[in-house]
């Protein structure tokens, strides 16, 4: 009884201390904590019986904005914010609203884009967006955009900032962190503790309290029906590259049944296995840990997979993370900084054959016929010259500096052709081992416009260290020609990842939209955006600069004047 008494008490003292939130944090009950809208949009209304606050299209019309701002803050060590909030659209809008993030650091004049959403749903989600250490002070801005219909709305149920990474859990808090489960008709994660006694088995007690009043994940087999039930608990993606030791605390019964995994899932849906379970271990709970990294957005997913009724169960508490490595390991970094160049000074980290005449730094002066490099059109570029060799084949490899294993990456580049009858295999991309071993062929060249500055991206992920190598090709001597090629960057992470943010404020490539940039009329002198040349010969670029196929032009074309063509920009 005393000891029950003991807990009861650490449980007020908590709940006490929940009702003390940290800064930048706050539950609508009352007030807005410090947060006030901004003066110049739409104000967020504070509901009358507490719990959130909104703005919906009752107060607003479609496509306002209503902008919350908190107060000054400083995170001196990584924290984590946790966003609960509903979109709601009308039936049948396609214009749907949307909920944006942005973090102001106290020395810049623009706002950074941390997070967005606009995906409507019938109840509370939560988002959990990783801040940075960092001494400068800063301010969280908010920001709904109201969609179409007259029933848009946006609430804010709860902001909570606390120390420490988003993927860290002991699951004592009703939003679990923001892991969720991923439904299956059969198996499936539980909270367990807290007097919960839902299940057959005989659970323990939690890892964080020692107590049964203390939570826990848990999955069981008794109602297991097919082989390998797959139960899967998925934390939050991380929004900041992180890397170092994820450490776990599990429990589990008849480990001979079941299998424990751990995953981490990337923007793209790639999976790979981090750790799995070799030894069931003892009855208590287990430690493990596992190297983690993160370099761009990703998932932890633990997997339980069961092979009948009788597989027992897996318990799971107080996940956490270091920045220090597991036992002192090691890895080696990556830096794109070093795995990028644009041939301004030098060929940098790239190197090539000593056979052959290879690839040559050159510098043309742009003029009607010709460009000039893709970096500032009076710069360097390099230029394999197929003309100059004395038989058909490769002219010469591009080597790229080596790259990490088991690490995805999006390697863009920009190239030229020109003279070749037949563009099939001109330029080649190819994955090389340490040892330049040819492992793969992962993009060429199949057909391209002639003379115009084309941009290409792929994204691979190799296990072992690799090398981005560049080769161009001339199959006949009788077809031969110019292969330039600039601006080369390879990134960590996917080239089309939806969780890949917009662009920083001040630049659009157009390739979308037109980004925050906004015309004061739109007339017979305005912008508009445009793919391909310009209607008349020798007035402007034969493609964009981003990737050769659009172009912003200064004034429509003649034949759109009327704005009955059907290839009108806009139309």
């Amino acid at each position: 009884m005393l000891l029950r008494g003991v807990l009861l008490a650490m449980q007020a003292l908590q709940l006490a201390g929940a009702l003390d939130l940290p800064a930048g944090s706050c539950a609508f009950e009352e007030n807005t904590c410090g947060f006030d809208s901004a003066f110049a949009f739409q104000p967020w209304i504070l509901n009358e019986e507490g719990h959130y606050i909104y703005v919906d299209t009752s107060f607003a019309k479609q496509g306002e904005k209503a902008v919350l701002l908190s107060s000054d803050l400083q995170a001196e060590e990584w924290s984590c914010l946790r966003l609960v909030y509903q979109i709601t659209t009308s039936p049948g809008s396609s214009d749907t609203s949307r909920l944006n993030l942005y973090v102001r650091f106290e020395d810049e004049s623009f706002d950074r884009l941390l997070w967005s959403a606009k995906e409507p749903s019938d109840s509370w989600l939560i988002a959990s967006l990783d801040l940075q250490n960092s001494s400068k002070k800063f301010k969280i801005l908010i920001e709904g955009v109201l969609g179409q219909g007259n029933t848009a709305s946006i609430a804010l149920f709860e902001i909570k900032v606390t120390t420490g990474y988003c993927i860290e859990c002991d699951f004592e808090e009703n939003h679990l962190c923001g892991f969720v489960n991923h439904w299956n008709p059969n198996v499936n994660w539980f909270v367990g503790g807290g007097n919960i006694r839902n299940s057959p088995s005989i659970l323990p007690q939690d890892h964080t309290f020692k107590s049964e009043l203390g939570h826990y994940m848990y999955v069981d087999s008794v109602y297991v029906k097919h082989f390998q039930e797959v139960a899967q608990l998925i934390s939050p993606m991380t929004t900041a590259p992180m890397s170092g030791c994820l450490s776990f605390y599990y429990q589990l019964q008849q480990g001979n049944d079941n299998s424990f995994s751990l995953y981490t899932r990337d923007g793209a849906g790639l999976y790979e296995e981090i750790w799995k379970m070799d030894q069931p271990g003892n009855a208590a709970w287990n430690l493990a840990e596992v190297e983690f990294s993160a370099p761009y957005p990703m998932e932890v997913i633990f997997e339980v997979a069961f092979n009948g009724p009788k597989g027992g169960y897996v318990a799971l508490d107080d996940i956490s993370f270091s920045p220090v490595h597991c036992q002192n390991q090691t890895e080696l970094p990556f830096s794109a900084v070093e795995a990028s160049c644009n041939f301004e000074e030098d060929l940098c980290n790239f190197y090539q054959d000593k056979e052959g005449p290879g690839w040559t730094r050159v510098k043309v002066k742009p003029n009607m016929y010709r460009t000039g490099d893709h970096t500032s059109g009076i710069g360097y570029y390099l230029l394999a010259n197929t003309k100059f060799t004395s038989q058909p084949g490769y002219i010469g490899r591009l080597y790229g500096p080596s790259l990490p294993g088991n690490l995805q990456y999006c390697l863009r580049f920009y190239y030229a052709i020109y003279g070749f009858l037949k563009m099939s295999d001109t330029l080649a991309v190819y994955i090389f081992e340490e040892n330049h071993v040819v492992q793969e062929k992962i993009w060429s060249v199949l057909e391209s416009p002639r003379g115009v500055w084309m941009q290409a991206e792929i994204t691979f992920k190799k296990p072992m260290p690799s090398k981005v190598v560049f080769m161009s090709l001339c199959k006949s001597f009788w077809d031969c020609g110019l292969v330039a090629l600039d601006d080369i960057t390879i990134e960590l992470g996917s080239c089309s990842s939806p969780e890949r943010l917009p662009p920083a404020p001040g630049e659009c490539t157009f390739e979308q939209d037109e980004c925050a940039f906004t015309q004061e009329r739109r007339d017979r002198s305005s912008w508009y955006r445009r793919r391909g040349e310009t209607p008349t010969s020798y007035t402007g670029p034969k493609g964009d600069h981003t990737t050769g196929a659009t172009t912003c032009t200064s004034r429509p074309p003649t034949w759109c004047m009327d704005k009955k063509h059907s290839s009108c920009p806009g139309l």
